[in-house]
């Protein structure tokens, strides 16, 4: 059995050929869910989920990440400015034990700091409605957290 909560170089041990990783936002209304490409080298968003029973959604992120064939799971971590974990951080870990204790795949965490300003941004300049904007958030954000753990994972320096 593998450990439930992993580092990034942890994963890399684990994958197996054409296995993917499933990045997630948690937010306070929605899990945005990303999928790397098999290669691992790529995040696309994925879907939305509405948060509502804790027990839907996590049936819900089961069966995409059977579905994706994905290995681990990268979740972010909303850390403050400074570093430091305040009542959100500490909501996602609850999040992430959660799961886990549903059978999901090992977790790792990323620093998202601003990850969903970034996206904002991006959306913004790309000219999107705002409804458009709320619609997309979440997901984009998941395959922004998911691609910064991905270029970790794969930077060579």
């Amino acid at each position: 059995m593998s450990p439930l909560f992993v580092s990034l170089d942890e994963i890399k041990s684990l994958l197996k050929r054409d296995q993917r990783l499933l990045g997630l936002d948690l937010g306070t209304k929605t899990i945005g869910v990303a999928v790397s490409d098999v290669n691992r080298t790529i995040a696309s968003p994925l879907e939305t989920i509405k948060r509502t029973k804790f027990k839907m959604n996590a049936a819900r992120l089961m069966a995409l990440a059977q579905r994706e064939a994905a290995c681990a799971i990268i979740l972010g971590l909303p850390v403050n400015l400074d570093g430091s974990e305040g009542p959100r951080a500490q909501a996602t870990r609850a999040f992430a034990r959660n799961i886990a204790a549903e059978g999901a795949p090992p977790i790792a965490f990323w620093d998202e700091r601003l990850s969903t300003a970034a996206v904002e941004r991006a959306m913004i300049e790309a000219d999107l409605s705002r409804k458009r904007r709320a619609i997309l958030v979440d997901k984009l954000a998941a395959a922004f957290i998911l691609q910064g753990a991905l270029d970790r994972m794969n930077y060579r320096g």
